[in-house]
């Protein structure tokens, strides 16, 4: 038996190996294009913005032309994303697209928010801090190519020059041209070096100023968190409008009218039932005071009350199969999360025992509660598994149910899983360490 000898573990070449075939590498030839295309794109990019300037300045006079100067502002998104395409295509850099301008209705309100867009002014921005950079990259680039690559050939046709700009003679013997071929090479070799850094530059200046900013980010998460928050409580306004429209309207109705037969019995002198009528009235306004008292816990449960340990402690016993509830001990040395987080958490479990104890013939589920590691933050996530029949599979309604955020597949042994996770910052909980 032969043994292979190992094989040496990509990225990890030798130092001098990777120097000597980095003029040769996909990377140093795709920025120099990169330049090229920049350098074409600049006198373009920079035409525009003095136009978008002066067209600015002239129009403030009027109020229909800053209409116009605001949608030449809004056109410098478009710049802004050709210039992120040629980083992603050329320079494998990617760059998130800035937050979509949001629609805004009335005649002032929609001019401000185009001549003061900031996405599209740091856009234009861009263009310009962009171009002496892409110029100098492009001049040293240039240079360092032509003067690598003429003086390691240089012994080949140096012949053909003229002799006010050809080098000094002494230099034209087999000695002096094999240093010249050397230093040709060292020229070409430091080539990528001296590229790379000029090139880096611009993609800086494509991530600061051409990416969403983190105040953008922020503002759009929060509205999308209000319109989730909206959604949610005109859903469970409307499911609390069924349930006392459905259940316990209809309960007191049926009490009221016991109670006004009872009554005319009495007045009429018949007595013989009263006692029965009663008594089905008492037990009438009994259940609807315990639905009342359900439909208050489905709004709030007051064993969160206690903290979240505690309401998964209660629903499990009041669980119609056995539940067993686990929370890492990191959630709670993190403290109590926003009450409304508790609230979604709670709920999110509640619903899903029910859909394993109802839809899954489960005789016994799993509950886990954990903080795991995502980036800088801690993220939290609900694990639910039953031994049911699985294959469960969340669609988004008009409201009810578990619309978004987990997901339910069967695990192919005949059980069931759902998982849902939420970010430190949307929960409440402070980033890890």
């Amino acid at each position: 038996m032969t043994l292979d000898p190992p094989s040496r573990p990509s990225g990890r070449e030798p130092g001098w190996s990777r120097v000597l075939g980095a003029p040769l590498s996909s990377v140093a030839w795709r920025s120099y294009a990169y330049l090229w295309l920049m350098l074409l794109l600049g006198p373009f990019a920079l035409a525009y913005v003095l136009f978008t300037l002066a067209f600015t300045v002239t129009a403030a006079v009027t109020v229909v032309g800053l209409f116009a100067a605001g949608a030449l502002v809004v056109g410098g998104r478009r710049w802004g994303g050709v210039y992120r395409r040629l980083a992603d295509d050329l320079l494998d850099t990617h760059v998130a697209a800035p937050v979509p301008r949001t629609p805004r209705t009335g005649f002032w309100s929609r001019l401000g928010g185009a001549l003061g867009d900031v996405a599209g002014w740091r856009a234009l921005l861009f263009m310009v801090a962009a171009l002496p950079v892409t110029i100098a990259g492009f001049v040293v680039s240039t240079a360092c190519l032509v003067l690598g690559l003429g003086g390691m050939t240089y012994w080949s046709w140096f012949w053909s020059l003229p002799p006010d700009l050809a080098m000094d003679s002494a230099w034209h013997n087999p000695a002096g041209l094999a240093v010249v071929a050397v230093g040709g090479l060292a020229v070409l070799i430091l080539w990528p070096v001296a590229q790379s850094g000029l090139v880096a530059v611009l993609q800086l200046l494509t991530r600061v100023l051409l990416g969403p900013t983190a105040a953008s980010l922020r503002v759009a998460e929060l509205e999308r968190s209000r319109a989730g928050t909206v959604e949610d409580a005109d859903a469970r306004l409307r499911r609390i409008e069924r349930d006392l429209h459905d259940g316990t309207q209809a309960r007191l109705v049926a009490v009221g009218m016991q109670l006004g037969e009872a009554r005319e019995q009495l007045v009429s002198g018949r007595t013989d039932t009263v006692g029965e009528l009663l008594e089905v009235a008492h037990a009438s306004t009994k259940d609807a005071l315990a639905e009342l008292r359900e439909l208050a816990r489905g709004i709030h449960p007051p064993a969160l009350d206690s903290g979240l340990a505690v309401a998964l402690e209660t629903l499990a016993a009041r669980a119609p199969l056995p539940v067993t509830a686990r929370i890492d001990p990191d959630v709670e040395a993190r403290g109590r999360l926003a009450p409304a987080v508790e609230s979604i958490v709670y709920f999110s479990i509640a619903e899903l025992v029910t859909n394993a104890a109802k839809h899954a013939r489960a005789s016994a589920v799993q509950v886990d509660v954990v903080v795991v590691a995502d980036g800088g933050s801690g993220v939290l996530r609900i694990e639910v598994r039953d031994d049911g029949a699985g294959g469960a599979t969340v669609v988004p309604s008009d409201g009810s149910g578990l619309r978004s955020g987990l997901r339910a597949s069967p695990s192919g042994s005949g059980r069931s899983t759902a998982r849902s996770t939420c970010p430190a910052r949307a929960v409440g909980l402070p980033s890890s360490p």
